[in-house]
């Protein structure tokens, strides 16, 4: 074989063939053949990757691989025990209810059943003791021995009562920003999944009350909400019902009207994970940004970050038009540098708007310090990455023109420009060379020139030369030039091909961009002009 081929005997279980191809995908391996048979409750898995070369490369895939299927088995076998827990947990709500908002932990309660009812994928559950340490470095939350199931199960090996790392790394502030009275904390983990989909594991976190009703410790699940969660209407949603009535509520619109209807829309547009992390204000302020901004084609960016700092939620709205991959990756980029990120998930929807929604969730270091970014300044940076040799154009002509004059020749000269003038020279620098060709088109102006010299050019003299219909034979340009004292370094030809508004034909103009020297000595771009001239 061509490949390496990578060959798994299991027992049948969900998530097999995903979770390995997940792994092998992490390591780096392309895909190509993929048989899965299944024979009496026994999976065959044949996959064949890229060629890898023998020694520790194979060993560590088969590291990883196996230690996925450990993930996966502890997953499935636990799946009904997990499922058992959530259940008593909500039961637990309603029979000894903490002290707080009934609502609240009414919603609570209700959103444990939600989970249990095929709307989270069970991949891990632990107890935590939360021990107080006033004098010390702070709370430290406990794992309570042999509680843990599915890929929270008990290491044999650890320590079981070594701290939870995820909450030591919060600082103290970020953990405070979890008000005791509120029993539900419902974030991202640090971690991703090994199992089913490679992405960071949504954390669901239950606070354990004490008869004095203080904060003792934690349950915690770890999964992925299932796609009926994702695909689930905002109002069949504990938690996140209410947060959205909040909002509904506070913008007043009148019930029917088009604005409700258009929040109602927004709301139901945006990811279930960041509805169900935000508060009823910062929902707010997103739903009616992203009302505001409507079918305006520009870029907005809302920016919030986790309240334990471990990830920063960004959706960014660009221009359709303007979307492609290397504007996707240049808003990465942005992103990561200006949030400090570690590691990055993102999504994009598009459809019929005129704009383009990426959704970024940007992975931080809950234990770095620095301050926090200016979002207008990152907003701003975007903005610049997503423009266009056109949107440059565009604007350097209604500077230059105003708006009539500037729109008449955007219309005209707007896509006429080849992509090799676009990469070649600045937007600014055509709305000059427009000036001269719109001079070609005049009666008995065939041609027309210009001299530069640019700073970046190390004393090369720019000639360019514009001539309407056709282009000119070298031949006929070049002894001229060299007649005239100076020496022709390189030339570079380019169609500008416009259509014209009253017969819908094509017409072009040819500009001759010609690198010039001086024959000897040292030669002003004056001095040749007073020459060309």
């Amino acid at each position: 074989s061509t490949h390496s081929v990578v060959e798994v005997v299991v027992d049948d279980m969900p998530f097999l063939l995903d979770s390995i191809s997940m792994e092998l995908v992490r390591q780096g391996c392309g895909l190509h053949l993929v048989v899965h048979p299944v024979l009496a409750h026994e999976a065959f898995i044949h996959i064949e990757i890229d060629r890898q070369p023998p020694g520790e490369r194979i060993e560590a895939l088969r590291a990883g691989i196996a230690a996925v299927l450990d993930d996966v088995r502890a997953a499935v076998e636990d799946w009904a025990a997990m499922k058992a827990r959530a259940q008593v947990l909500a039961a637990e709500l309603q029979e000894r209810p903490p002290p707080g908002d009934a609502r609240e932990i009414a919603e609570a309660r209700d959103f444990l059943r939600f989970l249990a009812d095929d709307h989270f994928v069970f991949l891990g559950f632990r107890e935590y003791d939360l021990d107080r340490d006033e004098a010390g470095p702070g709370d430290v939350l406990r794992p309570v021995p042999g509680s843990g199931l599915g890929i929270l199960r008990d290491d044999p090996g650890a320590d079981p009562t070594a701290p939870s790392h995820s909450f030591a790394r919060v600082p103290a502030e970020l953990r405070r920003q979890s008000p005791p009275s509120q029993p539900l904390i419902l974030t991202k983990a640090a971690t991703r999944a090994t199992v089913h989909r490679p992405t960071a594991l949504d954390y669901v976190g239950i606070k354990r009350y004490g008869p004095d009703g203080a904060v003792n410790g934690e349950r915690r699940f770890l999964g992925l909400y299932t796609s009926t969660m994702h695909k689930a209407p905002t109002a069949d949603i504990p938690v996140l019902r209410r947060t959205v009535a909040a909002v509904v509520d506070r913008a007043g619109f009148a019930p029917a009207s088009h604005d409700a209807k258009a929040l109602a829309e927004v709301i139901e547009a945006l990811p279930r994970m960041e509805l169900l992390e935000e508060t009823a204000d910062e929902l707010f302020d997103t739903a009616l940004g992203i009302l505001t901004l409507q079918e305006r084609q520009r870029v907005r960016l809302f920016a919030r970050r986790d309240r334990f700092g471990r990830h920063w939620s960004c959706l960014v709205f660009v221009p359709l038009d303007r979307y492609t991959q290397a504007v996707r990756q240049r808003i990465t980029d942005i992103l990561l540098s200006a949030f400090a990120g570690t590691g990055f998930e993102y999504s994009a929807q598009v459809g019929e708007s005129v704009l383009a929604r990426l959704h970024f969730i940007v992975h931080t270091d809950p234990a770095a310090a620095g301050s926090l970014p200016d979002i207008e300044v990152v907003e701003a940076r975007i903005t610049q990455a997503t423009r266009s040799w056109s949107d440059d154009l565009s604007e350097a002509l209604l500077e230059g023109y105003g708006e009539e004059r500037g729109l008449a020749l955007l219309r005209r000269y707007g896509s006429a420009f080849p992509a090799a003038y676009r990469a070649d020279f600045p937007a600014r620098a055509a709305v000059a060379d427009i000036a001269r060709m719109e001079s070609c088109g005049q009666p008995g102006h065939d041609l027309a020139l210009s001299l530069a010299q640019p700073l970046e050019a190390d004393g090369l003299l720019r000639f360019k030369l514009f001539a309407a219909g056709r282009p000119l034979p070298l031949s006929d340009v070049l002894p001229l030039l060299e007649n005239m004292g100076v020496r022709v370094i390189d030339q570079r030809p380019y169609e500008v091909r416009t259509l014209e508004a009253n017969n819908g034909e094509a017409s072009g103009v040819w500009i001759h961009d010609f690198g010039l020297r001086p024959a000897e000595g040292d030669l002003e771009a004056d001095d040749v002009k007073g020459i060309f001239t």
